[in-house]
């Protein structure tokens, strides 16, 4: 299977995944808007969602997948199943430990990390924490899901691992429309859907379990034991998460200082929703799929294919990505309205979210190439040098989010989000081009320029069809007018984004085909 049909095959799962969050956040938008309601379970959620992303989207993968790999190669199936027991008893243990522990400490990590903001309301923060409470196992859940997807990215099953995600989305919307229906009020609702939190995460689990049993592995439970490969993998995990949960470390420090003001942090959560689509489509794909190709080619000495596949890898993206970035600045108004304003959500709501999502269009590229890149250093068994970036990225965030939140409300936390996210990607580019893991390619920088130059034709034409669509977007609009004009938007901006790339060289089909099928032919 070539990395093409592997990025497709993760990136359509996750796709599906974004779309029936796209549901659930139109219901939430319906049924919370920004009110106080919407703060209260957003906040809570935001710990739990930390790990999922941290750990579900890469992180523990980029420990776990080199060493799985490499015991398949040394000890065949047998051997990895062994490490694999290994691992899953230490896990077990170690997060039924934290599991606990930070349900002790929840009172104080709600009024001091996830929403200080809310001190001065007792009944917010109340509620805040017996919600996070409630939704905190999902860590477990989704953190022993998360080595399993690994197992399975490794034995190349990859639609499990991805299709698993959709359940939180649907379980999430069944609490929303049952909420809806009986016309409840917002506290019920939200009470509503942090249990059904919980209930996904372990249909989550259950999901990739019967994946891996599918895959021909069946796992015991051993008493935890520190052996050398456990040892290893700590060694490599830990500067990993960090490294992996930057976006959400940073919307963490952003939540934190949102909360000083009234629906700020429900706004930052309806923008990150939709920017997470194409983040999510094309990021989460390449870095699945990339870091087990790469480390497959280095373990057979194939050095120069494994250069190969991640400049293909950053040239799918670029290709992707730029006229997505493009789009959500010129039209982030529009999609926020056709998406959301209903309802409690608000015409005032939709200027101050589509405001926060343009600035997130503007950091896509940059996140996106994060998950291009870090596979190179996690193929490597180095997880220390994506981390101190990450550090470093983590202090200007919070020196911008902290200095731009009084002038720029909202929109200052997403700047500095955005920013923090390019920097940390230039680092990682410039290292692994000065290590010598990254060939410059002069095909590579023309093709990327070309595709700018495309991507500016296309923002142009947008620019001057917007006006014309006004009146089928405006907020008295039906929706289905909204939609159909939302569409054709969409529709002609892909038109001529496509057409000028492939026509101007930007793009060329066959080659990138033919390079993506060499690499994965040398690696399959």
């Amino acid at each position: 299977m070539s990395l093409v049909k592997k990025f497709a095959t993760v990136g359509g799962a996750t796709l599906g995944s974004r779309i029936f969050g796209f549901a659930r956040e139109t219901f939430m938008a319906a049924a919370l808007g920004t009110g106080p309601m919407a703060d209260v379970f957003y906040a809570a959620f935001r710990f739990p969602n930390l790990f999922r992303r941290l750990f579900a989207e890469g992180a523990f993968n980029a420990a776990f997948v080199p060493l799985f790999s490499k015991e398949i190669e040394a000890n065949g199936v047998d051997g990895a199943k062994r490490f694999s027991e290994e691992v899953f008893g230490v896990l077990f243990s170690a997060l039924l430990i934290i599991t606990i522990v930070m349900e002790l400490m929840m009172p104080w990590l709600v009024e001091w990390i996830i929403a200080p903001g809310f001190a001065d309301d007792a009944e917010k923060t109340s509620l805040t924490i017996r919600m996070a409470a409630v939704m905190f196992p999902y860590l477990m859940c989704m953190s022993l899901t998360a080595m399993l997807s690994g197992m399975l990215n490794s034995l190349h099953h990859f639609f499990a691992a991805a299709v698993a995600p959709v359940f939180l989305n649907v379980v999430m919307i069944g609490a929303l429309f049952y909420g809806l229906y009986i016309h409840a009020d917002p506290r019920v609702i939200a009470w509503y859907l942090s249990w059904s939190v919980l209930v996904a995460g372990l249909l989550q689990m259950a999901v990739v379990y019967a994946g891996v049993r599918y895959a021909g592995i069946n796992i015991g439970f051993r008493r935890p034991r520190m052996t050398p490969n456990v040892k290893r993998l700590l060694v490599l995990a830990v500067p990993a998460a960090v490294t992996g949960g930057i976006t959400q470390i940073n919307q963490i420090i952003g939540q934190a200082i949102a909360s000083g003001k009234e629906g700020a942090i429900a706004a930052l959560q309806y923008a990150d929703r939709i920017y997470q689509l194409p983040l999510g489509v094309v990021g989460v794909a390449v870095g699945v799929v990339l870091l087990p190709e790469l480390s497959r080619a280095l373990k057979g000495g194939q050095v120069r294919e494994a250069k190969n596949i991640q400049n293909r890898s950053i040239e799918f993206v670029l290709f992707l990505t730029l006229p997505a970035a493009a789009g959500l600045w010129i039209l982030s108004d529009a999609i926020i309205r056709v998406l959301y304003e209903r309802g409690a959500f608000t015409a005032d709501n939709t200027a101050v979210v589509g405001g926060i999502l343009a600035i997130y269009g503007l950091g896509l590229p940059g996140f996106v190439l994060i998950k291009a890149l870090q596979p190179g250093f996690y193929a490597r068994e180095d997880t220390k040098t994506p981390m101190r970036f990450t550090m470093l990225s983590v202090v200007v965030n919070s020196g911008l989010a902290i200095s731009l939140f009084p002038v720029l409300a909202e929109r200052g936390i997403a700047t500095a989000e955005a920013t923090a996210g390019w920097i940390n990607t230039i680092l990682l580019f410039t290292t692994l081009t000065w290590r010598g893991d990254l060939i410059w390619e002069w095909q590579l920088a023309k093709r990327a320029a070309l595709l700018l130059v495309s991507t500016a034709v296309m923002a142009a034409v947008l620019v001057y069809a917007l006006p014309h669509a006004a009146p089928w977007l405006a907020p008295g609009a039906h929706l289905v007018e909204k939609v159909a004009a939302l569409g054709v938007l969409i529709g002609i901006a892909m038109v001529v984004y496509f057409g000028v790339a492939f026509l101007i060289g930007g793009a060329d089909l066959g080659m990138i085909r033919r390079n993506i099928k060499r690499g994965s032919k040398t690696t399959g």
